[in-house]
């Protein structure tokens, strides 16, 4: 899959979550001067998500931790491709990493 394509992929997905995207080179999203999603240069989606929620996601789904322009993204996951087209189920992930950075309060 090319960057061109994960990026309709990433958009479908923040338009689903009912956020805004940002970014002009590096798509992203963020509230509270917190960012919770971004896509890099690789066309690979990162959402970052509670401790726990983390965890689970990376148990459940086998994922990778994020990287973007070779620096880990702690607290992010990486959305395996498989389930890039499941459009629905990653808004919903979004969703709850949106959540989480408001839980932080304003940066």
């Amino acid at each position: 899959m090319d960057w061109k394509d994960s990026f309709e992929k990433y958009k479908a997905i923040v338009e689903q979550a009912g956020v805004e995207l940002k970014g002009k080179t590096v798509p992203y999203t963020s509230d509270n001067g917190h960012m919770f999603s971004q896509l890099n240069k690789n066309g690979e989606i990162g959402i970052r998500l509670s401790k726990e929620e983390e965890e689970a996601f990376k148990e459940k789904y086998k994922a990778d931790q994020f990287m973007s322009y070779g620096a880990k993204m702690h607290g992010y996951v990486k959305i395996p491709k498989e389930l890039m087209d499941q459009t629905e189920l990653v808004s919903k992930y979004m969703k709850s990493g949106h959540e989480y950075v408001l839980s932080l309060g304003p940066k």
